[in-house]
């Protein structure tokens, strides 16, 4: 990427109008809010997260930039399935680790893989008590985001991706698990990818429905 291309990137995810993405994620987060039950459908992963109870929270640019997401503390007992980051890297510095993948059940981590760097994955699950469990659900929603950029500041904000961090919660969004480790990663949606609210898909293939 010239650096010209990377102004025009960076101008394009953090130069938006954010009155009007703040309305826009408002619905999302309504939505949202309202459910007991987010499932995420894409590939190699069918995963269900609750929400009883939890009301997220939308960066609108705020508290950093580019913002662009609505974020959430799931319940910490109860995430079950399988979730693999097949699409983009996960990164804990200085590591990189390729096609994670993590099964959950009664809300913790039970049987973990990756393609490279699987020793830092267990390194990092095995930290503490908390390390295990699904700390955040972020349903990305910046439309000037379009690539991925191997910066998480950044790809957790893509439009049509989820990210999920294993590890501490947020207290301020009801979120109870405490742990040292909070471990962002990104699972892209757009090829073939859904999202429901108890049932109901909200978003396919990265596109709203709602």
């Amino acid at each position: 990427m010239s650096l010209t291309e990377f102004e025009d990137f960076l101008y394009g995810a953090c130069l938006r109008d954010w009155d009007a993405e703040a309305e826009r994620m408002a619905k999302i987060k309504e939505r949202f809010d309202r459910a007991s039950e987010v499932r995420i459908v894409g590939a190699g992963t069918d995963l269900t997260v609750s929400l009883e109870g939890r009301e997220g929270e939308v960066d609108a640019g705020h508290a950093n930039l580019p913002g662009g997401e609505v974020y959430y503390s799931p319940v910490e007992d109860a995430t079950e399935g399988v979730v693999h980051f097949s699409e983009f890297p996960a990164f804990s510095e200085p590591y990189e680790l390729e096609s994670v993948r993590m099964v959950y059940r009664g809300g913790r981590v039970v049987e973990a893989s990756a393609a490279r760097g699987e020793d830092v994955l267990f390194e990092t699950l095995d930290r503490d008590e908390g390390a295990r469990v699904l700390g955040e659900l972020g349903i990305g929603c910046n439309t000037g985001i379009q690539r991925y950029m191997r910066n998480t500041l950044f790809d957790e904000k893509i439009d049509g991706t989820v990210h999920l961090a294993i590890g501490a919660g947020f207290p301020a969004l009801g979120g109870k698990n405490e742990s040292v480790v909070h471990w962002d990663m990104v699972k892209d949606l757009r090829p073939g990818g859904q999202l429901l609210c108890d049932g109901e898909v909200v978003q396919e293939n990265g596109r709203w429905l709602i």
